[in-house]
């Protein structure tokens, strides 16, 4: 979801028929009135409640869906869909399905609770391809979630191309939200050691003593976790890399997996500069934003010199 707070600003201003500017002056007034508590995202919504616009029954884009909304309304073409998986979490037991759902101008994942909607994908009455319609779904962390209140059918409507790539919008640190996919340009100013875990071979699961609680014992599969604080001069943030995202740091498997040599190697990643591109989401242990990085790029001499003459 990319520049959510611009196209937001813009739907407001349209709805209201008052001027960008004056709908950025009430953002910043109402921010100021809350003492910053509130996201930017967060009091443009405010805004538009108080101008009396309701978003509720508007179908929306992917791409303006905005971190924290409650009853978005989309329609969107399944890319893929994913195992259901079984949880038990504080005395609660039950399944959640995951899809992927694309439209012309982005993808979200989507994330099933309810089980009349795990039910239709378990049946297959909606599967991959199929065009369907979702109201009154809530955005958290950059995903899709229906629950009990919302509703979920298959669509009559066509749709064509679609956009299955992820979209990263290019941001700087201190403007990301929990919710956001972006593209970072930052320097690397801290390394943590590798965490190691292990994973089910089949499915990818977290599995414990070598059991994996779908697949029972099987050859579990060594994998690593990586830290990082990031700096690209407006703010520091501390990411996560996993698996193969390690990797393209130049790190190679050997060094990941023996803390010996990581120590040696992780000292020549300070100071390096990379592209991050991933999602940002709330760590709520630590109260924290934290950026899950997803893909790393080099920079490139060539297109660094076409953007600086861009600038001058």
């Amino acid at each position: 979801m990319v520049d959510n707070y611009d196209q937001l600003v813009d739907r407001i201003s349209n709805s209201s028929n008052l001027k960008k500017e004056e709908i950025e002056r009430k953002v910043e007034a109402k921010r100021a009135k809350l003492s910053g508590l509130v996201s930017k995202e967060g009091a443009a919504q405010i805004v538009a409640a108080e101008l009396g616009i309701n978003f509720d029954q508007e179908r929306m884009k992917i791409s303006q869906l905005v971190q924290g909304m409650k009853r978005a309304n989309v329609i969107g073409k399944i890319v893929d869909v994913y195992s259901i998986r079984a949880y038990n979490k504080n005395g609660r037991e039950g399944k959640v399905a995951n899809l992927l759902l694309a439209d012309d101008t982005s993808n979200i994942k989507v994330v099933l609770w309810d089980v009349n909607h795990i039910d239709l994908i378990e049946k297959e009455k909606i599967k991959k391809g199929d065009v369907i319609e979702i109201s009154n779904g809530g955005v958290r962390n950059g995903e899709l979630h229906l629950g009990s209140f919302s509703d979920l059918k298959k669509s009559k409507e066509s749709m064509g191309a679609v956009v299955v790539e992820r979209v990263y919008g290019e941001m700087k640190l201190k403007d990301l939200r929990p919710g956001q996919s972006a593209k970072i340009r930052a320097f690397i100013v801290q390394s943590f050691q590798p965490r190691y875990f292990e994973v089910c071979p089949t499915c990818g699961k977290k599995a414990t003593a070598g059991k994996c609680a779908e697949h029972g014992e099987v050859e579990a599969k060594k994998r690593a976790l990586l830290n990082l604080v990031l700096d690209d001069g407006t703010e520091s943030m501390r990411c996560v890399l996993f698996g193969e995202q390690i990797n393209k740091l130049g790190l190679s498997d050997e060094e990941i997996f023996s803390l010996d040599k990581f120590d040696l190697k992780g000292k020549e990643l300070l100071g390096e500069e990379r592209i991050f591109s991933g999602n940002v989401r709330s760590n709520e242990l630590y109260n924290t934003v934290e950026f899950t990085i997803s893909d790393v790029g080099e920079i490139k001499s060539d297109e660094l010199i076409k953007e600086l003459e861009a600038k001058g």
